[in-house]
Order: structure tokens, then sequence, then C-alpha cells
């Protein structure tokens, strides 16, 4: 059996952002993956954790799923907080990296190759405020062409730099104003079938 972790990244906001849409997006997504025979393990940020079990946690997994919404272009700050702690540990007790990748008597190697939990896989999960169109098309003004993959590279480089594979990131765009909720649920469901075929 496969195993999954799935990361609760919500930080609620009073008026803003209670939570019900992201909480959502993981039931189908557990639902959807148990169907294909993953074992779900959860995190939600927002009600704590244990650093040393969230780090158990990443080695037990072959996939790890992070869903968030989408906060001034970034993750909640919490989600900082936990990665920095999570992921500082899982360096220090030697889990997660042997290093950048380099060393003093070889610098010559690629910065970013000393992770060591390849084979597992990571995917983003977001929920947006800004519209599919401000993505991917030059003639926007915020994001001149960049995609929701290239928006987060700082996001995905911490898991590339632990030796994981990135896969394409879901989002559902313009929760705020254009809500298409079973539409979005839909996208989700094709876009888990696709991950799933290419790891047979």
């Amino acid at each position: 059996m496969k195993h999954v972790l799935l990361i609760n990244a919500h930080q609620f906001y009073e008026g803003i952002s209670s939570g019900g849409l992201n909480r959502t997006m993981l039931d189908t997504i557990e639902e959807e993956l148990r169907q294909m025979g993953y074992e779900a393990r959860h995190t939600a940020i927002e009600q704590g954790y244990d650093i040393h079990a969230e780090v158990e946690k990443h080695l037990w997994a072959d996939l790890i799923i992070l869903q968030s919404p989408v906060y001034w272009f970034g993750m909640p700050w919490i989600y900082k907080k936990y990665v920095d702690e999570v992921f500082t540990a899982g360096m220090m007790q030697g889990q997660f990296i042997t290093g950048d990748g380099r060393t003093r008597d070889d610098p010559s190697q690629q910065y970013g190759s000393g992770g060591l939990l390849h084979g597992k896989k990571y995917m983003l999960s977001l929920t947006w405020n800004a519209p599919t169109e401000a993505f991917g098309d030059p003639g926007q003004a915020l994001f001149e062409g960049k995609t929701v993959d290239d928006v987060f590279v700082a996001n995905t480089a911490n898991y590339k730099f632990c030796g994981m594979e990135i896969l394409p990131a879901f989002s559902s765009h313009d929760v705020m104003k254009q809500a298409d909720v079973e539409g979005d649920l839909a996208r989700l469901r094709r876009h888990l079938a696709a991950i799933a075929s290419t790891a047979q």
C-alpha cells in the first residue's frame, strides 16, 4: 500500500478565510487516493504538531500533498514556521539531506543535490482569489506570463532540495468572486487520476 501525507496549511481569518474550501479539497483528495490504494496520514498545521512526528511522517510518505490558501502570493506564515522547524529537524537528524550536495573537497557538485528523500513525490493544491487568466499570459501585468508553478518555485524548491520529485500543482482560481467548487472538484479528481496513471 502506498502512503500519502496530507498537510493542511490553512490559517483562519474571520470574515476572509474560514477554511471550509481547503477542507473540502483535502477530503476529496483523500477519498480519491484511498480508492487508488493509498493510506493517508494528516497534519493540520493550525491545530499544532509535534516536530519529530512530522519528520517521521515525511519519511513514511510516498506522496506529500500540501493544501493551502494563497495569502499575499504565498503560504500562510504558520506554514513557513512549520517548514523551518520540521525540515531543520530532518536535516539535523541526517534524514532529509546530507548537505547541499557540494563538499569543500569537491565544490563543483551541483547545489541542491544532497537530498535523501528520493522516490517521494510532492504536490501543491492551492486556492486563489486570482483568476485562471492571470497566469501563463505575458500580457498580464502582474505575473507577466508566469505559471502557478513558477510563482511557487520557492516552495517546491524546499522539497526538491531534499530529493523529492515535484508534481504539477493544482489550483482552484477566483474562489472569492466566481467560485465553481463542483467544477474545481471535478478537475481535481482528473488531476489526481492523471498523476496516478503516470506513477504506475
